[in-house]
């Protein structure tokens, strides 16, 4: 029997209109057993790691990964060894370097971990990141030509650059060397270059397309170090690598990228130098972000991670790459402070936008079930928050969402986020390959674009026409994966420490759901701001457990926990560690919940 077959206390419809289902087949709880024996783990540890398909022979290594053991040859993907030879030439003749990155996470910590490495050879890299509102994303050619009027020989673009093939180009004119490391998934053409480092390039045969950005950057790194070795420098003397897999692990959640092999790796190593805080300005912004507690992917993923977007979003996008990279702890604090304000400022103009963007995707939707790609558009949306606009409607509808903005020529600039099964990459490309979109890309679950705005409807025919079946499919078998049931009483630390022990989760590697059968809701309160609901449950016993559940107001979830007040409910969540004001309390952040059947 499998567990999509078995129902988890028998609920077939959730208020979220999803089946809740066993985590665990048969199988898996054979194999949960043999890693509980194998390994002397407790068996709610081999119960999660086993509904994730670990293997029970290899339980003990995913448990403990380690670099050494996951790492891939650097030389197994495309140009790398090129690549590595080219940038030992530049550190070996002290040459002008530039790198130009991404606005986002995933960029600025690229960025930072390339200069931060050239720096440690008395290199002093030029550092260019393209403001979202007048550049746009990756590289372009009048930003290239700066460059180069700058002095640089050599410029290096991170998580950006293999279809920029306008940009690349007017380098290659120039008879300057560029070597691209970036990880987005591209056609069969790619653009001139001295190389092209991405494991996504379709004669990649490395199996690396999971990395991010920073990921492919500290291979390169690696490779370059093997390269440097290789012409007689002095091991001791190069860059210690490891000390910067802070910014690769934080890249690495932030862009949503699976926490699985060797990226798992990373970050499991990863947050064990960022719990140290040595960089200052790591420092400063977990201290404006009022963090507590060992940091850990929640943190990352959001305290940390916002807040370096939000000058790529709204402000100056360098500000991020410059919080990674400075050492001077007065110019940390300022930094940190002003990226603060602008997260501040960045969440109220996604609550307002947000409120439009539902607005108009709940009149398309009607009283019917509505299309099946959400594509929401408006002339006074800002830019630089129409990724987070697509990222809200995709969880609140629960399909494929695009939020676009369109500036006064008529001239839109969007972001799409999509669901497990529907490639919404691949769509975005279809969609420039047949004319409607002006240029676009990205990956399996997020993309951007570029499209004039009487190009909209033919957008949102092809949409539906690509998307229909398969999203149908897709919502139609929507179901809830539940760990184990648990009461309220069981909410302690030791819990809650037992659970991590299968960590970190984020993508790929997702948090075990667990399930509160039949507790009394005593609390549903909506908080003034976030749409979020605070609640308490009951147990039988009456033990009490604080909940939150994010977002839901307004939502199905929403609505039926404010009309659940006082009555029995089954819960299904993940585990969370308040630990406000020193003291440390396990809660839930409710994700669903269903009415008890008598």
């Amino acid at each position: 029997m499998t567990a999509q077959s078995r129902t988890f206390l028998h609920v077939e419809q959730s208020a979220s209109r999803r089946r809740w289902v066993h985590a665990l087949d048969i199988r898996a709880e054979a194999a949960a057993s043999r890693i509980a024996q194998l390994h002397s783990i407790p068996d709610m540890v081999a119960r999660v790691l086993a509904a994730r398909g670990v293997d029970p022979d290899s339980a003990g290594a995913f448990l403990d990964p380690t670099l050494r053991g996951l790492m891939p040859d650097p030389s197994t993907l495309t140009h790398m060894d090129q690549a590595a030879a080219r940038l030992a030439d530049a550190i070996e003749r002290k040459e002008q370097v530039a790198i130009f990155g991404d606005y986002d996470v995933d960029g600025a910590a690229s960025s930072a971990l390339l200069a931060r490495y050239l720096a440690y050879f008395g290199l002093r890299p030029a550092i260019r990141i393209p403001d979202r509102m007048t550049e746009g994303y990756g590289p372009n050619p009048r930003a290239m030509g700066d460059l180069i009027e700058g002095g640089a020989s050599l410029i290096v673009t991170v998580d950006c650059g293999t279809g920029s093939f306008e940009a690349l180009e007017t380098v290659a004119a120039r008879r300057v060397d560029l070597v691209v490391l970036d990880h987005h998934q591209t056609g069969s053409l790619l653009p001139p270059a001295h190389s092209i480092v991405n494991p996504n390039r379709q004669d990649d045969l490395s199996g690396q397309g999971h990395l991010c950005a920073a990921g492919v950057v500290f291979l390169t790194l690696a490779a370059v170090s093997r390269e440097l070795r290789r012409r007689g420098h002095d091991n001791a003397k190069l860059p210690p690598l490891m000390d910067d897999l802070d910014l690769v692990a934080l890249a690495t959640v932030c862009d949503v990228v699976p926490l699985q092999g060797f990226n798992r790796a990373l970050v499991v190593k990863g947050l064990a130098t960022m719990r140290h805080l040595r960089k200052p300005g790591l420092r400063a912004l977990a201290e404006v972000a009022r963090l507590s507690g060992p940091i850990d992917t929640f943190h990352l993923g959001f305290l940390l991670g916002p807040r370096i977007n939000a000058g790529g979003r709204i402000g100056e996008a360098n500000l991020g790459t410059r919080l990674l990279m400075t050492e001077d702890d007065l110019e940390a604090r300022a930094l940190a402070e002003q990226l603060d304000l602008l997260n501040s400022e960045r969440q109220a103009m996604e609550r307002v936008m947000l409120d439009e963007a539902e607005a108009e995707v709940r009149a398309e939707i009607g009283s019917g079930e509505g299309p099946s790609v959400l594509v929401a558009a408006r002339a006074n949306w800002h830019p630089g928050i129409v990724g987070l606009l697509a990222a809200r409607l995709k969880e609140r509808f629960s399909r494929p969402a695009f939020a676009i903005s369109f500036d006064a020529t008529g001239r839109g600039t969007g972001s799409g986020r999509s669901i497990p099964g529907f490639d919404i990459g691949r769509f975005v490309r279809r969609a420039v390959k047949t004319g409607i979109l002006v240029k676009g890309g990205g990956h399996a679950m997020a993309a951007g674009l570029t499209i004039e705005r009487d190009r909209l409807g033919d957008f949102r025919a092809l949409a539906e026409e690509q998307a229909r079946r398969i999203v149908a499919d897709l919502m139609a078998s929507e179901s809830v994966a539940i760990d184990a049931a648990m009461s309220a009483s069981a909410f302690t630390p030791e819990t809650y420490a037992l659970v991590e022990k299968a960590g970190p989760y984020g993508s790929g590697h997702a948090a075990p759901i667990f399930a509160l059968p039949r507790h009394r809701l005593v609390q549903a309160t909506p908080l003034p701001t976030g749409g979020h609901i605070r609640l308490m449950l009951k147990s039988a016993d009456g033990a009490q457990v604080s909940a939150i559940a994010f977002r839901a107001e307004g939502t199905p979830l929403g609505d039926a926990l404010l009309a659940s007040r006082d009555r029995a409910i089954h819960a299904a969540g993940t585990l969370s560690m308040d630990r406000y004001g020193g003291r440390e309390k396990v809660t839930l952040r409710v994700i669903d919940i269903a009415t008890p059947k008598d």
